[in-house]
C-alpha cells in the first residue's frame, strides 16, 4: 500500500481541485451498518417507497419503526479516523469538497463545514415537513414517537420525514448539479468506501474521468470502475486515509 499512498499523495499535492466521494464503507468503521451487505439495513427490512410513505399511514408507521432501530445505532456513532483525516485535509486545502452518499452527518461532525459537503441522499439528522418544507429537530420527532405518536406530523398537518432521499424519491437537482460540476472539474477524484452501483451518484467518477481527472479508489470490495481507475487501494478507509494524511504532511510548498 505504501507506494500507492505515495502516488496518491503526490497527485493530491499537485491538484488544485481535489474532490472526494464517499459511501457507506467509510462509516462502517464508526459502527453504522452497510445498507446492502448481508445483515445490513435492507437485508433486515423491506424499504418503504416514497409513494407508500406519502399515501399510507401504515407505511409511515413502518418507516418510522425502521428509523427508530437505525437511530439506536446512529446515536452512538462518532467520526472515525477516515472522517477526521478528510476534515484535516480540507483544513489544509488538500481537498475542495466531499460528495457523499451517506446520510449520517459524520463528515460535518468530524469538522467539515456544511458548505463543503454535498449530501446526495440527504441527512437523517434533519427532519423535513413534506408539506410546508420546514426543517425541525430530530430529537423532537423521536420524543413524539416515544410518547406514542407512531407517525409524527407537522403543525401544518402534513407528514414529517427525515430529510433523506427515499426509494422512488427524486434527488435534489441543486445538489446533483453541483456534484456533477465539481466532479467534471476535478484534478483528482478520490472514491472511498462506495461500490459505485447506485445511479446517478455512481456517474460522478465517469464525469471526472471524461474530463481528465486522476481517479483513485479506496474500497474493500469490487466496483465497476476498478479497471478504469488510475489507482486502486484495497484497504479500510481509516487505515488508508491515516497513512495518506501522514504522507501529505511530508510534502512542502
Amino acid at each position: 500500500m505504501a507506494d500507492a499512498i505515495q502516488q496518491l499523495a503526490g497527485k493530491l499535492f499537485q491538484g488544485k481541485s481535489n474532490i472526494v466521494f464517499t459511501g457507506a464503507g467509510i462509516s462502517t468503521e464508526s459502527g453504522i451498518s452497510d445498507y446492502r451487505s448481508k445483515g445490513g439495513v435492507w437485508d433486515r427490512y423491506r424499504p418503504v417507497m416514497f409513494d407508500e410513505f406519502m399515501s399510507s399511514r401504515a407505511a409511515r408507521e413502518r418507516y418510522w419503526a425502521q428509523k427508530m432501530d437505525m437511530y439506536t445505532e446512529l446515536g452512538v456513532a462518532r467520526p472515525n479516523a477516515a472522517h477526521l483525516a478528510l476534515a484535516a485535509m480540507y483544513e489544509k486545502g488538500q481537498i475542495r469538497a466531499v460528495i457523499t452518499q451517506n446520510i449520517d452527518g459524520l463528515h460535518q461532525e468530524a469538522g467539515l463545514p456544511e458548505s463543503a459537503v454535498i449530501e446526495l441522499h440527504g441527512n437523517t439528522r434533519r427532519i423535513r415537513c413534506m408539506g410546508c418544507g420546514e426543517i425541525s429537530s430530530l430529537s423532537a420527532a423521536l420524543d413524539a414517537i416515544r410518547h406514542g405518536d407512531s407517525a409524527p406530523e407537522c403543525a401544518c398537518g402534513s407528514y414529517l420525514k427525515p430529510d433523506t432521499i427515499s426509494f422512488g424519491q427524486a434527488l435534489r437537482e441543486a445538489d446533483l448539479d453541483r456534484a456533477a460540476r465539481l466532479s467534471a472539474g476535478s484534478d483528482v477524484f478520490l472514491v472511498i468506501g462506495s461500490t459505485l452501483v447506485v445511479t446517478p451518484a455512481s456517474l460522478m467518477p465517469q464525469y471526472a474521468l471524461d474530463n481528465g481527472a486522476f481517479l483513485a479508489i479506496i474500497n474493500l470490495s469490487e466496483t465497476p470502475y476498478d479497471k478504469k481507475c488510475h489507482l486502486l487501494i484495497r484497504e479500510k478507509a481509516g487505515t488508508a486515509l491515516t497513512a495518506l494524511l501522514d504522507k501529505l504532511a511530508q510534502f512542502k510548498d
